[in-house]
């Protein structure tokens, strides 16, 4: 049984990666001139890559581990190869915020089926409050960014398609890590063989579609952060968070990503919310205290409220 401190240490390592990821579709915005598979190939590729390189030593001390453990790594790594090809696709087709919301939103559900499926997992009351309220407000979310966007998208039903992959994938992923390390693989070599594994198979689609990387200084510049800082960085603070809480609730934090993407589309794209987006926004921060906060704490505070009040009724009594 993990700690409490070891757990909201898990926690606060997702929600870092969770803010990473949420800059992703806005950088995308400054490469106009790359496709989505270039984009999703060079961030999860070469990003992959990298962690599959600093985890080396972890991954070559446990390799027999790993290796007895393949049919894990090689479910992970094809849904890795996948995931960044629906993503990025999904915002071309749907939209920045649609894309994310219906990716990050679809993901928490479908690790919950993927647990209960293949884990027997149990979804306690309170991880289904608190999912619901961040689905309602990704709803939202979606309701809002179609009702901005005046111009209609024949490719709509596509993006949100592709984004319904693109939850299963990244569902699929962080359960087939997390059970590799729950098997006995340290949390780095689980994530580093799994990313890696990935950016392998997205070698070729990067070299078919990557040459507009070369052409112009703003698409490599775009290409270089994708990979370094919200695919390499924000996945070593993921797979830190997912050696220490389940998948369903890393995927339900995660909520917090599409926030910060409508966010930067509001400050940087000039893109616009009307309020009842805004109040989208501030369920999915509600999802995030229901999920997040540790159940005692929050006893805690109820305990101290109803004393308090107790205390007032009484002294209005006196």
């Amino acid at each position: 049984m993990l700690s409490s401190e070891t757990r909201l240490g898990g926690r606060a390592g997702v929600l870092i990666a969770a803010i990473l990821w949420g800059t992703t579709g806005t950088a995308a915005t400054y490469a106009p001139g790359l496709s989505p598979l270039a984009v999703g190939a060079v961030a999860m590729g070469i990003g992959g890559l990298l962690q599959g390189l600093i985890a080396a030593a972890p991954i070559i001390r446990q390799r027999v581990l790993i290796t007895r453990n393949w049919h894990f790594l090689l479910t992970g790594a094809v849904a890795v190869a996948v995931y960044p090809l629906a993503f990025y696709a999904s915002m071309r087709y749907a939209g920045v915020t649609v894309g994310t919301v219906i990716t990050i939103g679809s993901a928490p559900i479908l690790s919950a089926l993927i647990e209960c499926r293949l884990d027997g997992l149990r979804l306690t009351k309170r991880w289904m409050c608190g999912a619901g309220v961040g689905v309602a407000g990704m709803v939202l979310l979606c309701l809002a960014e179609s009702s901005e966007n005046s111009t209609a998208n024949d490719h709509a039903t596509t993006g949100v398609f592709l984004g319904l992959l693109a939850g299963f994938t990244y569902a699929f992923y962080s359960w087939s890590a997390r059970r590799l390390m729950q098997a006995g693989v340290a949390s780095r070599a689980a994530m580093g063989v799994t990313f890696g594994a990935g950016g392998i198979l997205l070698l070729p689609v990067l070299l078919m579609t990557g040459a507009p990387l070369l052409m112009a200084w703003n698409n490599a510049a775009v290409g270089i952060y994708m990979a370094l800082v919200p695919m390499f960085l924000g996945y070593v603070c993921y797979g830190y968070g997912l050696a220490r809480i389940p998948a369903s609730m890393a995927t339900t934090i995660t909520l917090l990503e599409p926030v910060i993407a409508a966010l930067l589309a509001v400050v940087l794209v000039g893109e616009r919310l009307p309020p009842y987006g805004w109040a989208g926004v501030g369920l999915i921060i509600a999802c995030l205290g229901i999920i997040t906060v540790p159940a005692e704490k929050l006893r805690f505070s109820l305990f101290l409220q109803r004393k308090e009040n107790f205390e007032i009724s009484e002294r209005k009594e006196l």
